[in-house]
């Protein structure tokens, strides 16, 4: 458990720390062990199109989404988490280093006992 002191166990820590170490980790062992610190056991990851229970399956579901994107996209957060009373967002980007976000979109989680309980994953529309 001393991975989680790395994340802190407030609300905007967490929402950073999942963004880098399991969206951006494409090792799927390094991933799982940080979901396992991040995330409660029964944890859920809601995605427009999927939902996902537990550790491994969330593990999945994340390296389905890496598995579909160019090796060299990237997640990074646009400004800084907010939480309070359990609830936390963050805005993010994906898309190539140095380059365009592809994607843009916002995770919305709720926090107990210093873990991610629920994370809602928004992604934004697409520009027309």
């Amino acid at each position: 458990m001393s991975d989680l002191s790395k994340a802190g166990p407030d609300g905007a820590s967490l929402l950073h720390a999942n963004l880098e170490r399991v969206f951006g980790e494409r090792d799927g062992v390094r991933r799982l062990a940080a979901i396992q610190v991040l995330y409660a056991e029964t944890a859920t990851l809601f995605e427009p199109h999927a939902v996902a229970t537990g550790h491994a399956a969330i593990n999945q579901a994340v390296e389905a989404l890496l598995s579909s994107l160019p090796a060299t996209f990237g997640f990074v957060a646009i400004g800084p988490a907010a939480a309070h009373h359990g609830v936390g967002r963050l805005r993010w980007a994906s898309g190539p280093e140095n380059g365009r976000a592809a994607v843009t979109g916002t995770d919305v989680a709720h926090f107990s006992d210093g873990r991610i309980q629920t994370l809602h994953v928004f992604l934004d529309p697409a520009d027309a």
